[in-house]
């Protein structure tokens, strides 16, 4: 048994699902019912850069290559099996990675994006030219030093902003730069000022519309309300680098503290990991038919 495996046994709650918490001591399984944190422990070990998920498979960037975890097998309980592998698929060194829909996208410390196909096994890059500083894949979106990319056809269209630190695909396109958290509707609008380094939707959004999101500005976390009001909902004093959706909204900070909302605010567990970089929920129910599928 790992040193911060736990187990928590909370039966047969409705609603359990998996979280992968990633940090550069490895991938962390997290499973968590409503705002229980059940049993958590590291399901590989490796120093992780970025991670992204789909209903299908899990993929982890690394100094090594991409590496990709099918999902292929469940419990009766809904929560993944214990026997995941995360297998490297050959892309090499890697900062960043995000699905779009099937497709799996990459970037290295280069700057090289490239796209791996739904049923393929080969990497294919996007762009001749290097795009630099890429912090973020989401969807189609790639946020780098030099702005919003998106993926459109066999290639990369600059999309406008400068300094992203990450994006959000769901539902309306959101980007959390050095100047402000920005909506993507007749061009990038501005939402809210300041310095933003997280943003997250829920990926079940409907296309066109925010139901679920979150972003984060030095110590503040903001939340959608859904109606275009994003409203200051906590103190993030301990860094928070990512989000996660299911019945509840999770987080994680980058000190390894797994945040799950509650009806008293938000709940907490350390996690026994540092240096996190962010976490990655499988969705468990299909997209809203009008959201692009992911």
């Amino acid at each position: 048994m790992d040193s911060i495996e736990e187990k928590r046994v909370y039966g047969d709650r409705e609603g359990a699902i998996t979280a992968y918490v990633a940090s550069a001591m490895g991938v962390v399984r997290v499973r968590v019912a409503g705002d229980t944190v059940g049993e958590f422990g590291l399901c590989e070990r490796c120093a992780v850069r970025d991670i992204a998920a789909t209903r299908d498979a899990v993929a982890i960037a690394t100094d090594r290559d991409i590496r990709v975890c099918p999902l292929e097998s469940e419990r009766d309980d809904g929560t993944a099996s214990e026997d995941e592998t995360f297998v490297e698929t050959g892309f090499g060194p890697a900062v960043a990675v995000g699905y779009d829909g099937g497709d799996l996208i990459g970037a290295d410390p280069e700057g090289r994006v490239a796209r791996r196909a739904g049923g393929s096994e080969e990497w294919v890059t996007l762009e001749d030219e290097a795009v630099e500083t890429v912090r973020a894949i989401d969807g189609d979106l790639v946020g780098a030093d030099r702005g919003v990319f998106r993926v459109h056809g066999g290639g990369l269209d600059h999309a406008g902003l400068t300094d992203v630190r990450d994006v959000s695909a769901a539902g309306v396109p959101l980007a959390a730069t050095a100047d402000g958290l920005y909506k993507l509707g007749n061009g990038w609008m501005a939402v809210l000022e300041g310095s933003f380094d997280t943003v997250a939707a829920d990926p079940r959004s409907r296309r066109g519309h925010i139901e679920r999101a979150h972003a984060v500005s030095g110590e503040t976390i903001y939340a959608s309300t859904g109606d275009g009001e994003w409203l200051a909902d906590d103190d993030a004093s301990d860094r928070i680098v990512g989000f996660g959706y299911g019945d509840e909204t999770y987080a994680v900070t980058e000190t390894g503290t797994f945040r799950s909302s509650s009806e008293d605010g938000w709940r907490r567990r350390l996690l026994g990991v540092t240096d996190v970089v962010g976490m990655a929920v499988p969705a468990t129910t299909p997209p809203k038919t009008d959201s692009p599928a992911r």
